[in-house]
């Protein structure tokens, strides 16, 4: 969140590393510098999540969780599993916190009352002096497995994902394809843009954007939808992501006896001087070209196109570049330059749409986790344990006492629990 990362498809090739690298360059070097950038790339500081250090800290925490959980699940299933329901007298002292004592109730009444407050009883009877115990919640403290089950399975979620996902920008001319993976990979997925959708408001700014997205896996088409930012297409172990758009000019190059040498949608997917800005290099020629999408002052669109030809290496290592003289041409023109021996013509303005195509395995365990971790915590706030002993006499008097693990108001629980009690008194037989 507060140094820029290297997106996930900078690794499958070394021009899109060195690309993402140079934007990366563009950002940091006027205030640090190039050689603390390049420091920074070296510790793997601009992709902090697959780093060594990183890798080597979840790891730790990982054992470290596990460890904890290990150690401390006998401890909890003695304090949940042992029950004594018989207590020593002086621990019926009614002088002591969270005790009462009643008279004239007898057991029948005190085992109802107790299971009516939803308290698992069990009974002992010592020198005929009877003990009843009532525990609710008996084993909420083993929720924290559930807690700590959840922290490790985000982390081997993790792992997963950073070890065997795929993620890859897709830029898609409308009306063209695209494949998902590397061409050779068995069963291809092949995504088609049918079409492209960019609403306006009325003060001009976007009010929203989607595409008409069709996938093709083996020659058929496996899936359609129109998708949005926030309404993502899943197929085939892939989700496709509404992520941006621009435009893409329909450029057509002819040579000059008028044969054909380029012509399709060129996504303009950079930005230079504020303009839509995009690079290529013309079929069959040495020669390159730069173009910029502007508007004419009656507000059509106008390509203006800057081609140049690399004739060799500068000492610094730099390509040295022959700049040519440029051309404009409108939608429907054509126009030329004295340098070159074709043609540029402008045939319309389309646009492309930018997606993000993800393959995340770990994504089952993410929900898995997130279950569990909700699971454990709602248990240890909502449920937590309460325990009542009493200890009823042969006349009918009743010392109780009640305690409570932490989020509950457990005094006003008890103090309903007295008030049922004291309600089931039965009048003794000397005041009868």
């Amino acid at each position: 969140m507060t140094v820029r990362q290297l997106p996930g498809f900078a690794f499958r090739s070394a021009s899109a590393y060195d690309e993402q690298m140079a934007l990366i360059h563009l950002r940091y070097d006027p205030a640090l510098g190039s050689g603390v950038v390049d420091l920074m790339e070296r510790l793997q500081v601009f992709n902090v999540f697959s780093s060594w250090w990183f890798s080597a800290g979840l790891v730790v925490l990982l054992i470290s969780i596990v460890v904890c959980t290990l150690d401390r699940t006998p401890r909890l299933w003695r304090h949940s599993s042992d029950v004594r329901v018989v207590q020593p007298e002086p621990y019926f002292d009614p002088m002591l916190p969270d005790r009462a004592a009643v008279t004239g109730l007898a057991r029948s009444d005190v085992h109802a009352l107790l299971r009516r407050h939803h308290f698992r009883v069990r009974e002992a009877e010592v020198d005929g002096i009877a003990y009843l115990y009532g525990d609710r919640h008996q084993y909420t403290k083993m929720a924290t497995l559930f807690t700590h089950l959840g922290l490790i399975l985000f982390l081997v979620a993790a792992a997963v994902t950073s070890r065997f996902g795929f993620e890859a920008p897709l830029v898609v001319n409308v009306g063209e394809t695209s494949t998902v993976q590397s061409i050779g990979t068995p069963g291809l997925l092949i995504v088609k843009n049918l079409g492209f959708s960019a609403p306006k408001r009325d003060d001009g700014s976007f009010a929203d954007f989607s595409t008409d997205l069709a996938v093709y896996q083996n020659g058929a088409e496996i899936g359609r939808k129109t998708i949005h930012v926030n309404d993502p297409l899943s197929i085939a172990g892939f989700t496709f992501h509404q992520n941006g758009f621009g435009p893409a000019p329909v450029v057509e190059i002819r040579d000059s006896a008028g044969a054909l040498l380029f012509s399709g949608g060129v996504s303009m997917t950079d930005q230079a001087g504020g303009l839509p800005f995009a690079t290529m290099g013309v079929p069959g020629r040495d020669v390159g070209i730069e173009m910029y999408l502007d508007k004419a002052a009656d507000g059509t669109p106008v390509l203006g196109v800057f081609p140049y030809r690399v004739t060799g290496t500068n000492a610094d290592g730099t390509p040295a570049v022959q700049t040519l003289f440029p051309l404009a041409v409108g939608t429907g023109e054509t126009g030329g330059s004295p340098d070159l021996d074709f043609t540029v013509t402008l045939r319309s303005v389309g646009a492309y749409s930018l997606l993000i195509a993800k393959q995340d395995p770990g994504q089952g365990i993410v929900w898995v986790a997130f279950v569990s971790l909700l699971t454990g915590l709602l248990i240890t706030f909502y449920l937590p344990r309460r325990r009542v002993w009493t200890r009823l006499t042969p006349d009918g008097e009743l010392r109780i006492v009640g305690r409570s693990d932490r989020y509950v108001d457990f005094e006003r629980e008890f103090g309903r629990l007295l008030d049922d009690l004291v309600a089931r008194r039965r009048p003794s037989p000397r005041s009868s």
